[in-house]
């Protein structure tokens, strides 16, 4: 994850989700915000109350995408900068994860954690 991709996630934005099955036609997408996702080394990690159709596509097929940005950050071409981020998905229920999150987000019921194996700047 490059410098400007950590200045995008010090802002606030949306960030959205987005999970598929063989299954389940089409793609799911859910949202959240730039401010409640950790960052650890290649690993994101995102309070989720919600999110269980993302859930359940994520137990047949644990390959996400996430869309985040920021007008306040320069990207591409001027200001705006935008990235696409691929990885693989699971939900922590429980742990030290779990419970560090849970202090910060009392609202979450489990947490999306995303090991990230491509970012991808797009503005």
């Amino acid at each position: 994850m490059n410098e400007t991709f950590l200045e995008v996630m010090k802002h606030e934005g949306a960030v959205t989700i987005i999970s598929s099955s063989e299954e389940t036609p089409g793609f799911h997408a859910v949202n959240t915000w730039n401010s409640y996702v950790q960052i650890s080394d290649d690993k994101l990690y995102i309070p989720a109350a919600g999110m269980h159709s993302v859930q359940q596509d994520i137990e047949k097929n644990n390959q996400v995408m996430l869309t985040v940005g920021s007008k306040e950050v320069i990207g591409t071409v001027g200001l705006g900068a935008g990235f696409h981020l691929h990885g693989t998905a699971d939900f922590i229920k429980e742990g030290p994860i779990f419970d560090e999150m849970k202090e910060k987000f009392p609202f979450l019921s489990r947490v999306l954690q995303i090991t990230v194996t491509d970012v991808e700047q797009k503005i």
